[in-house]
């Protein structure tokens, strides 16, 4: 039998889980930075100081918490979603902040696993005699900050893969026809999936059939627009294309082979297209995490890729799917289709890419179901 928790491990995780809301409200407009939340409560169990961390990255979650707080902040108890930074950037250290300012006692979900931290802020509060509990709603931390632990840990962002398909899977008649399979209250909620991360990615055939736009259409949203992503190793997109012509306005960058002329890169420039060149693989385009670690060198933490079948297929045969989020449309199109996944080699079952189903959920007529990479 499990023993009851104490009433304060029970009061720290009802205000740990306030700070990981907030943690999310910066999500896809913080990169390079992590999107942390902070919450001041004072001796009595008031909140006194809430903060997260600012579009750009900057002001800090706790600088936000503690400018709010002002002279309140003095004895009161941070409970912060990430181990405040100790290091001088281009802001000064939120762990001395959090010292100068007083606080007796920091409660933290996760250690920074960024080398200029890493345990070093957390040791800070505790030399500076703050009582400092870390691990708490740890799990929930790291969902929310599982591109930044990744860009940090690994190299690379996190990748979440979203689709939109029939019940049998496809994705567009054999014709190609695809608008819309879903209905518009799925569209609305892909629009707030791109707002909450740092780019948008799709392959080059996507972007010749669709002629897409990849951003954010929902009424107040559209300075949400993430960056925009085509990968396109031979430069195939027209000049015409939406994507060339209002990249001034929403930051768009084309991946590139690094063995693909260079001629026409001035005209693209001239609508303000940036280029990321990778170098080719054995089969004479850029290997799938070539394409991450390019990425996430830009500093992005979270890409929502949206297509197509070819460069999901890409991604999952090379095991760089973190998430799904699949919408399914009640209706079916049959075998002659174009499947959500092109082939990408599986000769037995023990080669398939597994998932574990995380929620599912009803929306208009329509079911989204969010899946995990299986561990």
């Amino acid at each position: 039998m499990n023993s009851p928790k104490k009433p304060t491990e029970v009061v720290d995780r009802r205000h740990m889980r306030v700070a990981l809301t907030l943690a999310r409200r910066g999500l896809g407009n913080v990169w390079p930075n992590p999107a942390v939340g902070c919450v001041l409560v004072g001796a009595d169990g008031s909140v006194v100081g809430r903060g997260w961390t600012q579009p750009g990255g900057r002001p800090h979650a706790e600088t936000q918490a503690l400018d709010q707080a002002g002279p309140k902040a003095k004895g009161s108890t941070a409970y912060v979603t990430l181990e405040p930074c100790s290091h001088h950037g281009k802001t000064p250290p939120c762990a001395e902040a959090l010292i100068t300012a007083g606080v007796s006692r920091g409660v933290i979900s996760i250690e920074d696993p960024d080398d200029r931290v890493s345990g070093r802020g957390a040791t800070l509060l505790r030399e500076a005699g703050i009582d400092v509990n870390l691990g708490v709603c740890a799990d929930e931390a790291e969902a929310v900050n599982a591109g930044f632990l990744l860009h940090r840990t690994q190299g690379r962002p996190l990748v979440t893969l979203k689709t939109a398909s029939t019940l049998d899977g496809r994705i567009a008649t054999h014709s190609g026809q695809s608008q819309w399979i879903t209905g518009a209250a799925a569209r609305q909620r892909g629009h707030l999936m791109r707002k909450t991360h740092d780019a948008i990615v799709v392959g080059i055939g996507t972007a010749l059939v669709d002629d897409p736009e990849l951003t954010c259409r929902s009424p107040g949203m559209a300075q949400d627009s993430p960056v925009r992503v085509v990968v396109d190793t031979r430069l195939q997109l027209p000049l015409e294309s939406k994507l060339v012509q209002t990249a001034k306005t929403v930051p768009t960058w084309i991946v590139v082979s690094s063995e693909t002329t260079t001629e026409r890169h001035n005209e693209y420039a001239a609508f303000g297209v940036e280029f990321i060149e990778v170098a080719p693989g054995s089969d004479q385009h850029p290997e799938a995490l070539s394409v991450l670690q390019a990425l996430a060198a830009r500093g992005l933490t979270r890409l929502l890729v949206e297509g197509g079948s070819a460069l999901s297929a890409v991604l999952l045969r090379a095991g760089l799917v973190d998430r799904l989020a699949w919408f399914r449309a009640p209706g079916a199109i049959g075998g002659d289709g174009i499947p959500v996944f092109a082939a990408y080699g599986v000769d037995q079952l023990s080669d398939m890419r597994r998932f574990v189903l995380e929620t599912s959920e009803r929306v208009g007529n329509d079911t989204l179901e969010t899946y995990r990479a299986a561990d």
